[in-house]
């Protein structure tokens, strides 16, 4: 153990004084530097020689500018890939340390450049993150036994990691934000692939569709409120918590994981009614009164302000919609139908007039997508939801469906009737028919070249340091050996 704790000092020690002699922010290759590298390489070289590598718990094994890369690093990159079903290659033990490498150029140039992720995206993803391994490990006292950590710890120990991720991708972005390519350019590629190469383009769909809300029963809704009502006198009472009872009622199923914690947001990720309440709440200790909404209805404790960010707990409830009001919309919908098809109106009209879809209503019923690229009409099968999915399989365009019922995007049970607009069956990309498809193809080509030609330059003007061990290392980038 003291033979381990001494290459570890003269390691930290090491990066100490490199970091001294090359100046605050600095990434060069001084010679000075070199001087102190030398030195202490011969150093832990001496060290490393009187113990076997296995019984050394952690130690520094890379430095690229001021960042040390830890055995323990490369340990817990291996393991999480071999979670995830990600391959590191024939020999990860030169690959992980080289993709950690690379991480560190990105994140000193995003220091450099001021780049920043908001809070509320952090807790976002970190939420998200944890939430898929709650469903995983199917509880979330299983997974804390299983990591052998609290939620909290875990959300804290996410916290720089997804950070950093996000802060990589920022990186790679602004690095190809200038990157074009021209219709010549699309062109001349495909010209030259291999007919094999051409990119599938599956099958893609218009939708219109038209839902009505199944009216809810006043006296469920008199028994939300008075179950809401009850929460709020048990919490006031000092009996149970806010956040016990979220996770054990609120049907908010993604915070309610989290104590029915929201995360710092902005006024405009909220529902409006829910924000106008949220925003105005001063005191931790209250809760809120009852607040109706697009997802049903909320009592919501403050937690902390920041600026024009908020973050708070709440509670959802929705009501239950029963059987017969189900059937009478379906009914309804049915009788429209009907007279669609007996041309006393069109489907767009019955949009205007009957549709209780927010977002579609306005829009002659035409479902939007978005994606990476934008929004558009345009939808790959998996890309709808499951309910029209399934409808839309099998039909016919210009065919009407018959009602079904579905869950929208609010949570809320509706039933509905949709028009097939347009299909166009998979194929493979054509310049005429899928330019855009094919433009990507070449312009993510491109960016990777890019992104390429940016880390090999970085690491020339990048002080790094590796354990001897690692300089025979067959790297994708070349340089790393100084």
């Amino acid at each position: 153990m003291e033979i381990k704790q001494s290459i570890i000092s003269v390691a930290v020690v090491c990066l100490v004084a490199a970091t001294a002699v090359a100046g605050e922010g600095k990434l060069l290759n001084f010679s000075n530097r070199k001087l102190t590298d030398t030195v202490c390489t011969d150093s832990i070289n001496q060290q490393e020689q009187s113990v076997p590598e296995n019984s050394v718990i952690d130690e520094v094994i890379w430095v690229v500018g001021d960042e040390p890369i830890l055995k323990s690093d490369v340990e817990a990159m291996r393991m999480q890939g071999l979670a995830e079903g990600i391959s590191f290659g024939s020999d990860p033990d030169c690959t992980i340390p080289e993709q950690l490498a690379v991480q560190k150029l990105f994140l000193h140039q995003a220091q450099i450049d001021s780049v920043d992720v908001p809070e509320a995206d952090i807790v976002a993803g970190v939420n998200q993150q944890i939430n898929r391994w709650i469903e995983a490990a199917g509880s979330q006292e299983k997974l804390e036994e299983y990591r052998k950590q609290s939620i909290n710890d875990m959300r804290e120990q996410l916290h720089d990691e997804f950070k950093n991720q996000q802060l990589i991708q920022k990186m790679k972005q602004k690095i190809v934000e200038n990157v074009k390519v021209s219709p010549a350019d699309v062109r001349a590629y495909f010209r030259n692939i291999p007919e094999d190469s051409i990119p599938f383009v599956p099958t893609e769909v218009e939708v219109q569709i038209l839902a009505i809300t199944p009216k809810v029963k006043q006296a469920e809704i008199t028994r939300i409120k008075d179950q809401l009502r009850n929460f709020t006198q048990r919490i006031n009472s000092g009996e149970t918590t806010f956040a016990t009872l979220a996770r054990l009622y609120s049907e908010d199923t993604e915070s309610a994981r989290q104590g029915g914690e929201l995360g710092y947001m902005g006024r405009g990720l909220l529902d409006p009614a829910f924000a106008s309440v949220a925003f105005n709440l001063t005191d931790p200790k209250k809760v809120s009164k009852i607040v109706e909404s697009d997802f049903g209805y909320h009592i919501i404790q403050l937690i902390d302000k920041r600026g024009d960010k908020i973050n708070c707990r709440h509670i959802l409830l929705k009501p239950k919609v029963s059987a017969e009001e189900v059937d009478a919309a379906i009914h309804r919908l049915d009788s429209i139908a009907t007279d669609i098809h007996n041309a006393k109106f069109t489907f767009e009209q019955a949009v205007a007039f009957i549709s209780d879809d927010k977002d579609t209503k306005n829009n002659q019923g035409l479902m939007s997508n978005s994606t990476a690229d934008g929004m558009t009409s345009r939808f790959k099968m998996k890309e709808l939801p499951s309910e029209v999915a399934r409808v839309v399989d099998t039909m016919k365009v210009g065919e009407l469906s018959a009602p079904f019922q579905m869950i929208n995007n609010k949570g809320k049970t509706v039933v509905a009737i949709v028009r097939l607009k347009s299909r166009t069956e998979g194929h493979k990309a054509t310049i005429s028919e899928d330019f855009q498809v094919m433009k990507d193809v070449v312009l993510n080509k491109e960016r990777e070249k890019t992104i390429n030609a940016w880390v090999a330059d970085k690491i020339k003007h990048t002080y790094v340091r590796m354990s001897d061990r690692y300089k025979n290392c067959n790297f994708q980038y070349q340089g790393w050996v100084k």
